[in-house]
Formats: structure tokens, sequence, C-alpha cells
């Protein structure tokens, strides 16, 4: 089985893609959907951050309290490196047994981190990249999230450069237009996986889209 790894920076339309692709019938797993799935109460992710970070990372509910935990990591990098070495292992090894469990002609395995993290790039085939501009980024943070100026370009700032994704990937999806456009671009995709899954050419030439 063909397996895409969907991949882009924050605010770059991952989520909008995904369910794009999935409304096609794609196999979609979602790496933050299993993070937060591992840092529900009671489960081995969230055990692993309050012995970190202690209980203060947790609402009165017991629930981990996630923009509180977000301010801290990206204002501190070397607490962001512990928290991803004690969760990457547990969301790599949930993501690589969901996509085995899969039956279809293609997967996307939805990885927002998959450039920075090789081991995540050996579980793929080939990787599909969201773009946008950084300036589109900072809006869509500062309109969706509620974040500050500065807050928004310090969280651009702890993912990997632009320019690197995209050296990274194998096809491009540019997400600067609108509804239309982007659900012409998956459908293209969508067709092209289709293509390369039922002849066993993983590895062709990328597409660059629109």
């Amino acid at each position: 089985m063909l397996k895409v790894g969907l991949t882009g920076g924050i605010a770059s339309g991952k989520t909008r893609v995904a369910q794009a692709f999935e409304r096609l019938g794609a196999a979609v797993v979602d790496a933050d959907v299993l993070s937060r799935e591992l840092t529900a109460p009671g489960q081995p992710g969230l055990a692993a951050l309050v012995g970190l970070l202690g209980p203060g990372i947790l609402d009165p509910a017991g629930h981990l309290d996630r923009k509180a935990l977000r301010q801290r990591l990206f204002s501190d990098a070397l607490l962001r490196r512990r928290v991803e070495q004690a969760l990457h292992p547990l969301v790599l090894e949930r993501l690589q047994a969901r996509l085995q469990g899969l039956e279809a002609p293609y997967s996307l395995a939805v990885v927002p981190l998959l450039v920075e993290v090789p081991a995540v790039r050996a579980l793929v085939d080939r990787v599909l990249l969201v773009d946008c501009s950084e300036d589109l980024q900072i809006t869509r943070l500062m309109s969706r999230d509620g974040e500050s100026e500065s807050q928004a370009r310090a969280i651009l700032a702890a993912q990997a450069p632009r320019a690197a994704r995209r050296a990274a990937a194998d096809d491009i999806l540019l997400n600067e237009g609108d509804t239309a456009a982007l659900e012409q671009a998956v459908a293209r995709l969508h067709g092209y996986y289709l293509e390369l899954a039922a002849q066993g050419d993983f590895h062709r030439a990328g597409l660059r889209l629109p």
C-alpha cells in the first residue's frame, strides 16, 4: 500500500486538506489525533508529561491544559525537546500500528513534524507538503488562535523552515487560494495517488499544485 506523509507548517491548512482527502475516500491517520489520544487522562503520554512538568499542566478536571502547555514549550526550546523525546516514540508506535492496520489503495499520514523527525519519514513512501507563505501563516494564527504577532512568529521559528519543508517534499500543494481551488488540487492528487498505488510506482516525479 502506498503511504503518503502529509505535512506543513502550522496554519498551512493541513486539516482542511486531510478532510478533503477523506471525503474522496482516502484512509487518513492524523498524528495530532493520536497525540491527543495518548495525552488523555489515564494514558501513557499524559503520565509522561506530568512526570516531566508536574501536575500544574493539568486543568481542574485532570485534563491536559493544551494552550498553557504550548505557550511554555514555544518559549523554552530545551523543554520542548524533552517533551518531544517523551511523546514522539509513543506517537510513532501508534502511527505505525494504525497504518499497518489499514486496507486501502493508499493511506495518508498527517504529521506536522514529519520533516523534523526522520523516523516518521521512514514510515512513508512520499511526502505531500501543504504550503503557504509565512505571512499568511501568521495572519491565520492571529485570526484562528488569537495569537499576538510576536507569539505567532515564535511558533513559526520553532518549526522547520519553509525552505526545508519544500526541499523534503515530493508533492507540494500551495494553499493560498479559495476552497474550490483547494478541492480541485486535492482531487488531482487523489487521482495521482490512486494511479501510483495501482502501478506500484511510489516514487514517480512529484506534483506542484495548483
